[in-house]
């Protein structure tokens, strides 16, 4: 059986992820060629991204300068981009999942597997108070779901500089799937049996960097930047442990975990806002609206998802640090207090 790939998204990671499926899927036999990319549409100098896409190969809005494999289409419907795909690849933001999976449902082969990109939980009234991105796809679509993260900044990856990332599976055959699509020589993928451990350091890594960021901006130094790394690695294994007890230890010093909040606390979008909300004294809102150009911070939405899971179960002193990360965000507590409370 051939195998088919769809791309549902095409941000700055959707379009470096792009590249790199449609260069892989062309080395093996088992893939069919065309990889095609839903595009939510907009206009772009007057033009429709998904044709401004297919004529110049490159997504000039997300990822600028990067050439794209000719055999990735563009499409702006959603139901086309997937309807006889076997494989889809789910690189949209996490506010957006569930809308997707609406519109999928019953419209999608039953052979299809699914892989999420995406960093975030979804916020839910189930005894957990959170849903994994994974169990959202799984539950709306009927179908399997990996999850893949990693310390994988979009730009580095799409310009071809080393790293490495992390496929979670709960059935090895997909993984190893996967793992054909997404490995290169620049890009190294490793795989484990630990979904929601590979998604749960995704999601939480993000209220982190947002610490990291405020330690920049306070200009508190690298021991600082490193502390708070430490404590943020031991609430992200506590958390993860407190509510999947099966979830690996090993899995965080893989790419996921270790890595990813690394790179995370020294680059990345959380880390930037972050630092500005110091120096400038600006809201987060303020910032991500002058600062990202229409992308979203998925840091600060994190770290309120968090605090509501933790405060609903009394949990709130048993993690300090993404206790006062949610409070400088939202309650207008000063940066300094993240030293200083934890």
């Amino acid at each position: 059986m051939t195998e088919k790939v769809a791309l549902i998204g095409s941000g700055n990671w959707g379009s470096a992820v792009a590249k790199i499926v449609g260069g892989n899927v062309q080395k093996f036999g088992h893939f069919q060629n065309e990889v095609k990319m839903w595009v939510f549409e907009e206009q772009v100098d007057g033009q429709n991204l998904t044709e401004i896409i297919n004529a110049k190969h490159e997504n000039v809005k997300y990822l600028p300068g990067i050439k794209l494999p000719e055999n990735v289409v563009a499409c702006p419907d959603l139901v086309k981009t997937c309807e006889d795909a076997t494989m889809l690849v789910f690189v949209v933001p996490h506010q957006f999942v569930a809308s997707v999976c609406r519109q999928l449902k019953g419209k999608i082969s039953p052979k299809c597997k699914a892989i999420s990109l995406i960093k975030g939980v979804d916020v839910e009234e189930n005894d957990n108070g959170f849903r994994l991105i994974t169990d959202m796809i799984q539950d709306a679509l009927g179908i399997r779901a990996c999850m893949l993260s990693g310390a994988n900044i979009a730009t580095e990856v799409a310009e071809e500089r080393f790293c490495e990332t992390t496929i979670g599976y709960r059935n090895k055959e997909d993984g190893e799937l996967f793992k054909q699509i997404f490995n290169t020589p620049t890009f190294r993928v490793n795989i484990v049996e630990d979904v929601v451990g590979v998604e749960l350091c995704g999601a939480l890594k993000n209220i982190i960097a947002i610490g990291g960021g405020l330690v920049d901006g306070l200009k508190l130094g690298d021991n600082t930047k490193a502390a708070i790394i430490r404590i943020g690695l031991y609430e992200m294994r506590k958390f993860s442990k407190m509510f999947y007890a099966d979830v690996k230890d090993e899995t965080f010093f893989e790419s996921c975990g270790v890595a990813d909040l690394v790179t995370t606390c020294a680059g990345g979008r959380n880390r930037k806002v972050a630092a500005a909300h110091v120096t400038t004294g600006k809201s987060f809102d303020q910032l991500e609206k002058e600062m990202l150009g229409g992308q979203k911070l998925q840091g600060t939405s994190t770290a309120k998802d968090m605090y509501g899971i933790l405060s609903k179960k009394g949990l709130l002193k048993e993690f300090p640090l993404m206790t006062t990360i949610y409070r400088i965000c939202y309650e207008d507590l000063p940066p300094i207090r993240i030293v200083e409370d934890i």
